[in-house]
């Protein structure tokens, strides 16, 4: 166990906010509104929200209290929770676990330097200089390579201040941020022609899409949504006070990275039916997005430009929102192994998150430099296998090694009442045997 001096978030308040801004991510505000686009819109809406709840949701509980009752890192927090002959395996399941956070932070970080690029370009465009905003749109290993390391510092600098000083407070201060761009957004995308289209597709449901592809496709998006099975969680758990009742700051987390999922799809959607109503090509013959994977730097930008003037601050704001809700994230992955070196290896925090921060930097540098044969195969392999078989194990671990005891003790530190209701009647067995079902269909699917 760690000791009682460790860091701790100040406040559930800051906790909240830190654990939804690592959820809060690409995932939502890129990947869930084109999801819902390819997938019948409002309906999409109706079973990702079932998935959250009866998926994201209970693994999250289970993440989160491993975490706080190690009150470490995931290395001692797992082996924490495992028989002293096997604790062995706890051990190998975080260094996969750290590994995987660092996988998916390595590309993430190239990701979001484009975005970087595309926030600065529109304002170097309008102050004249043309020559360098061009550069930072147009793809080339320099350009990747700059905006990676300008990414990479600024997580690395949040990251090596610590708990409170770092990760909580520029949470308490971007996620507020996030919400107000987004409201800004919003408001104007609404006054623009077509957007009411986009916000009909969004908002009613069509049930006679439903079909496998759809259910796996918001099953999939609910899962990786919530950071979960990549430790995260877990080390964000550990900073919790013990008082902390866990089933309900898990809902309030994942309550608040569904709403702001919703608010992008209220966002996204809109303005690609504004874009298409200004010529750009959104779907194509056969009702597929024309360029889903791309939409972000392809699309949206075609929409920007038909602005005129207006269009340099809308894609501005619309890309400094982009920016903040991939370093929300990007902080809670180089935490995790940051957490490992600083407990595990007794390295102080400064030089931990700038010497670990580093060698993610030159992994994502050979990714550039190798981009075509590296760059997919990272994704593939961190996010589609390493974060769905460690949440499998993760589920595996509490339902049927952890011993219910211990389970149950922790979760009535901050609610003692809960062995009565209904919360712990259902959950033991559903984590036991419901969500490892579900999980392997989403895997094998």
């Amino acid at each position: 166990m760690a000791s009682a001096s460790r860091a701790q978030f100040s406040s559930r308040f800051g906790f909240i906010l830190a654990a939804a801004g690592s959820a809060v991510g690409l995932g939502n505000i890129w990947g869930f509104p084109t999801q819902a686009a390819n997938n019948g819109g409002g309906v999409f809406i109706v079973v990702y929200t079932l998935m959250v709840i009866g998926l994201a949701y209970p693994l999250l509980v289970a993440e989160l209290t491993i975490g706080r009752y190690g009150q470490a890192n995931p290395v001692q927090s797992l082996r924490s929770i495992l028989p002293s002959g096997s604790r062995w395996l706890g051990t190998l399941l975080a260094l996969v676990g750290l590994t995987a956070a660092s996988c998916i932070l390595s590309f993430y970080a190239i990701l979001a330097g484009w975005l970087v690029g595309y926030f600065l370009s529109p304002i170097l465009e309008a102050i004249g200089l043309t020559g360098v905003s061009q550069w930072l749109e147009t793809f080339s290993i320099g350009r990747n390579l700059f905006l990676m390391l300008l990414f990479m510092w600024a997580t690395i600098h949040v990251v090596k201040s610590g708990v409170a000083e770092g990760i909580e407070r520029w949470s308490t201060r971007l996620m507020p941020i996030l919400v107000l761009l987004f409201v800004v957004l919003i408001g104007y995308i609404f006054t623009q022609d077509g957007a009411v289209d986009g916000l009909k597709l969004f908002l009613i449901p069509d049930f006679s899409q439903i079909h496998p592809a759809l259910i796996h496709s918001a099953m999939g998006q609910a899962f990786f949504s919530l950071s979960l099975g990549v430790c995260t969680m877990m080390v964000y758990g550990s900073y919790l006070k013990k008082d902390a009742n866990l089933p309900r700051t898990a809902a309030e987390v994942a309550l608040i990275d569904t709403a702001i999922a919703f608010i992008a799809g209220l966002l996204i959607l809109p303005a690609m039916f504004v874009a298409q109503n200004h010529g750009v090509t959104i779907y194509n013959d056969d009702g597929q997005l024309a360029s889903s994977g791309t939409l972000v730097f392809d699309v949206l930008p075609a929409m920007f430009d038909t602005m005129g003037a207006p269009g340099y601050l809308v894609a501005s704001i619309f890309f400094a929102l982009m920016v903040i809700a991939a370093l929300t994230s990007s902080i809670s992955l180089l935490e995790v192994p940051v957490a490992a070196a600083v407990e595990e290896l007794s390295q102080p925090r400064n030089y931990a998150a700038w010497t670990i921060g580093g060698m993610i930097s030159a992994l994502s540098a050979v990714i550039i430099f190798y981009f075509d044969p590296l760059f997919d195969w990272v994704i593939v392999a961190s996010t589609e296998y390493a974060q769905p078989i460690l949440g499998l194990i993760f589920a595996l671990l509490v339902g049927w090694i952890w011993h219910r005891d211990q389970v149950l003790a922790e979760l009535q530190k901050g609610n003692p009442a809960i062995a009565a209701g209904w919360f712990w009647k259902i959950w033991p067995v559903y984590v036991r045997v419901v969500c490892p079902l579900l999980m392997l269909y989403v895997f094998f699917a």
